[in-house]
């Protein structure tokens, strides 16, 4: 719309100035080397107009002309540089759908066309890595990485041919050089970092994460930094404990719910005599991330004390988080240690239907000391063979007895992680054995001899309380109360005790060489196609 009102306003500033000329005629002479030239001046106006078109056209013919070789030089560029796009696009579609004949050939098709462009050179080495021609890539990528605009590219490629080759020293020098070519480069200073925390330089690695700060998440700066600080901690606490006290207090206020930086600082502390800071330090981890390592660093805040002082504070502990299994362990440890068996058997009460290993290996430890019955510590050793898993230190598949700051895998930072290995979480159903008909469960009783018969009758099940021990407290029963037809009683046996006829129990499994405890077989039900044995199949 303003260009049209322009274009309006210009014809009628033209037409407005003709009018107004002719208007107004008049005669123009012009006098020259004897010449004399009459006319009007209409006439000279349209006269000058001719001529300052054809000057215009002349100079736009010589003008092309002498542009010609330029024009034609960007002419064939821009063809040139079109189907080079084109055979670029093609490969790397070629590429990314797998296809090595075409990627080949549209590499040397650019190769031809546009050698030294960037996106040929990264053409030509995808190609040659999807081929598996390792040598050529690493030429290309080197070609690259002595280029200034493809260098950063380059040292990427010669860093990821490096591991592949497992050059641990190469693949580092390529990401120093990387860092120190572009800091922002966050593949490189990850590497670099994971490089020098391999190599046990924590300092140099922490001096790295302060240089990458501003690219970091502050969550993830915080967790990192507390994670080096831990392992650094850890690393000199029998060479300089000052310093290893000052970076485990510095962990823990990055991270307080970091279980190695808490159970190390909660040691330091208490050894220095600030037993209510190191109290303080261990709960707030246990609260988020119930773990053994802070359970024992709390019951020996006080060195030298008795057992049942360390039961009686691990008591305490748990209290703040109830419900959770490590807790439960950690007080029949320490009741086992105390020589209080009630409260070890109290605790690990409403785990016994389906048994973790440490569980069973608790059971076992209780009824060698408590009764000295090798049998029955048989029996739960048996049961820890099947039992489901109990939660360690895990990373990237590889399980550790203790925690460790990067994986021995893939040499990531803060990989380890407290559950259960592989999985994390045990989704399969507790293995229970099929109750026995009344008929079949009388019949195989007749059938045995009467000594036998009144052992069975008087031998209370492995993760029942026995007669003589004192009955549970009100919570712990409903907690793990029977079903209800194993709670029902008989109207013969009213006021006895007797034990369920079925529990969901991990079935045993005996060594060649163990026969286990006696009546261990006859007290298995057959198997039955509906039972256990069908959920495992």
């Amino acid at each position: 719309m303003i260009r049209v009102v322009v274009f309006l306003i210009v014809v009628g500033a033209l037409s407005f100035g003709v009018s107004w000329l002719a208007d107004r005629p008049g005669d123009v002479v012009i006098t020259w080397q004897g010449l004399r030239i009459e006319t009007s001046l209409m006439v000279l106006v349209g006269v000058v107009a001719v001529l300052v078109a054809l000057v215009v056209a002349i100079w736009s013919v010589i003008r092309a002309l002498l542009r010609s070789p330029f024009a034609f030089a960007n002419y064939r560029r821009n063809r040139r540089g079109s189907r080079a796009y084109e055979v670029i696009s093609n490969g790397l579609i070629a590429i990314g759908a797998g296809d090595t004949a075409a990627a080949r050939k549209h590499s040397a098709a650019v190769n031809r066309i546009a050698s030294d462009e960037p996106l040929a050179l990264l053409l030509s080495a995808q190609s040659a890595q999807l081929s598996g021609d390792r040598e050529s890539a690493e030429r290309v990528f080197r070609a690259m990485a002595s280029r200034t605009d493809t260098k950063t590219l380059g040292l990427r490629g010669l860093f990821i041919e490096a591991q592949r080759r497992d050059d641990v020293a190469g693949a580092r020098a390529y990401a120093e050089e990387a860092a120190r070519t572009s800091p922002s480069l966050g593949w490189a200073g990850r590497a670099v970092l994971e490089f020098r925390c391999a190599a046990g330089d924590w300092a140099g690695a922490l001096a790295l994460l302060e240089r990458g700060k501003a690219a970091l998440d502050k969550a993830i700066y915080r967790r990192q930094r507390a994670v080096m600080l831990t392992a650094w901690a850890t690393d000199i606490e029998e060479t300089d404990r000052d310093m290893a006290k000052a970076h485990a207090l510095e962990a823990v206020k990055l991270a307080p719910t970091l279980v190695p930086a808490a159970a190390l600082a909660g040691r330091m502390l208490a050894e220095g005599g600030e037993l209510r800071k190191a109290s303080r330090v261990v709960v707030k981890a246990w609260r988020a991330n119930p773990h053994p390592d802070l359970a024992q660093a709390y019951a020996e805040l006080r060195f030298g004390d008795a057992a049942r002082d360390h039961l009686a504070r691990v008591e305490a502990l748990i209290r703040k988080t109830p419900a959770q299994i490590e807790g439960a362990l950690t007080v029949a440890r320490a009741a086992l240690d105390a020589r209080e068996f009630g409260k070890a058997r109290a605790a690990l009460a409403r785990y016994l239907a389906a048994p973790t290993k440490r569980v069973a290996l608790l059971m076992a430890d209780l009824e060698r000391a408590e009764h000295n019955d090798e049998g029955r510590a048989r029996e739960w050793l048996a049961r820890a063979l099947n039992a489901a898993p109990d939660p360690q230190w895990t990373a990237d598949g590889h399980v550790s007895d203790r925690w460790l700051p990067i994986s021995p895998v893939t040499g990531r930072l803060d990989a380890f992680e407290w559950r259960v290995p592989f999985t994390g979480t045990v989704t399969t159903p507790v293995i229970e054995s099929m109750p026995q008909p009344a008929s079949s469960a009388a019949a195989e009783t007749e059938q045995q001899p009467p000594a036998e018969r009144e052992a069975a009758r008087h031998e209370p099940e492995p993760h029942e309380p026995a007669r003589d021990q004192p009955e549970p407290a009100a919570h712990e029963s409903k907690a793990s109360a029977p079903s209800p037809e194993a709670a029902a009683p008989s109207a013969n046996a009213a006021g006895k005790w007797r034990a369920p006829a079925s529990s969901p129990v991990i079935p045993l499994v005996h060594a060649p060489d163990d026969p286990g405890p006696d009546n261990v077989e006859d007290s298995e039900s057959p198997p039955q196609a509906s039972g256990w044995r069908k959920a495992v199949e």
